[in-house]
């Protein structure tokens, strides 16, 4: 296993309204105050999302397997952001607890990840880290890479 240490500079809490989109509002926020590495959590509403609930098959190629809904949901949920090898931008990667009465679904909401009434959004940003996200040749994934 890969590591390094860093650690907690700022942390940014944010609040998601009706219809924004998940992935680009967190991204443009980590854009704008120039966040590298952080940790996110988040807590509210789901209107609507594609969800990768596990690969389709448990030997390679990986290829996901996907839920959608769109019926207002709740969401817990946690994050990272790490910049693209390739473009230096912010990338979220997320993983949730996505339900509605008795079903529940977990995995990544990717997608179309909608906010249903409101999101509260809590950033860490963690400093100190030579840490990115590269493209991993064998599994064809942009995965979490750690500078040597």
């Amino acid at each position: 296993m890969d590591y390094q240490t860093g650690k907690i500079g700022r942390v940014i809490v944010a609040r998601g309204f009706e219809g924004e989109d998940v992935y680009e509002e967190i991204e443009s926020i980590a854009a704008k105050e120039g966040v590298r590495s952080a940790a996110v959590m988040l807590i509210g509403g789901l209107r609507s999302a594609r969800v990768v609930v596990g690969p389709k098959s448990p030997t390679g190629p990986i290829e996901p397997q996907y839920t959608e809904f769109d019926d207002a949901r709740e969401i817990a949920g946690v994050g990272t952001i790490f910049r693209d090898h390739d473009d230096d931008s912010p990338r979220l990667h997320l993983h949730a607890a996505i339900g509605r009465g008795d079903e529940v679904i977990a995995g990544c909401p990717r997608g179309g990840a909608k906010v249903f009434c409101v999101l509260e959004v809590v950033i860490f940003e963690i400093e100190g880290l030579d840490a990115s996200r590269a493209l991993d040749g064998e599994l064809a994934l942009k995965l979490l890479t750690l500078a040597k």
